[in-house]
């Protein structure tokens, strides 16, 4: 699903984001990325959507070589995927079951198609009853509730959350990362990136540092709750030096 081999990614500016680094996360696996600021951790995510290109190595993404694909594919590269963001991107002037929806409507999909699979993930994110509401009238969890289901609704082989909890209170960071749980259950391969330690603890999987640039641990924690003292070393207060 994503293989990384001796990926290296050099800004203009000079900052080596990412030093020879190489791993594979497979169909149906769940992995954290975690680290400080500046660790890499936004270049990698950056990577794997084609936002930017390494300068050197290899980066194969649900069939495609990122390395070689052109312009015009990279849109199908990215219907594969779904993506959850911190700020939620909600449009403002949409209902929930608009903003849902959209996605669907800008692929080309049939609307008795859009209606059924809206319903779908409404309620497999637990937002019965608000479809006609607008993002200013929901919670902050609930408006990323509405992202998650905007992400899932067309499908996607893989997910990736960019610090899917970071702009919600501790009991909705704890149901959105059920709700990730629960999506992945169903064969959906996620990747979360944070910097919730207790979360990446309690609910356990692969779990990936990034620091410098580089995989400091790659580890499966076999159970969730698992102690992991690499995490408790990390220091949030690094200075912010990617792009």
């Amino acid at each position: 699903m994503i293989h990384l081999e001796n990926i290296t990614k050099i800004y203009p500016n000079g900052t080596e984001a990412l030093k020879n680094i190489s791993l594979d996360i497979k169909q149906g696996e769940f992995v954290f990325i975690v680290g400080p600021s500046g660790a890499g951790k936004s270049t990698f995510l950056k990577l794997l959507i084609r936002e930017e290109t390494a300068n050197f190595g290899k980066i194969t993404v649900n069939g495609y070589d990122l390395m070689k694909i052109k312009r015009q594919k990279i849109p199908y590269l990215r219907r594969t995927m779904g993506i959850v963001f911190q700020d939620f991107r909600l449009i403002d002037k949409m209902n929930v079951y608009d903003n849902i929806a959209f996605a669907m409507r800008a692929i080309g999909a049939h609307e008795r198609d859009i209606k059924k699979r809206v319903r779908f993930v409404i309620d497999m994110v637990g937002l019965n009853g608000k479809e006609k509401c607008r993002p200013n009238e929901l919670s902050g969890g609930e408006q990323q509730r509405v992202s998650l289901a905007r992400a899932l609704v067309n499908n996607p082989e893989m997910l990736i959350a960019d610090e899917p909890t970071g702009n919600i209170d501790p009991k909705m960071s704890f149901d959105i990362m059920k709700k990730l749980v629960e999506i992945n259950n169903r064969g959906t391969t996620i990747i979360v990136v944070t910097h919730e330690h207790e979360l990446v603890k309690k609910f356990g999987g692969r779990v990936i540092i990034i620091k410098n640039g580089e995989i400091e641990v790659d580890q499966q924690l076999p159970t969730k709750y698992h102690p992991l003292k690499e995490i408790d070393n990390i220091d949030d207060n690094s200075e912010e030096a990617e792009q």
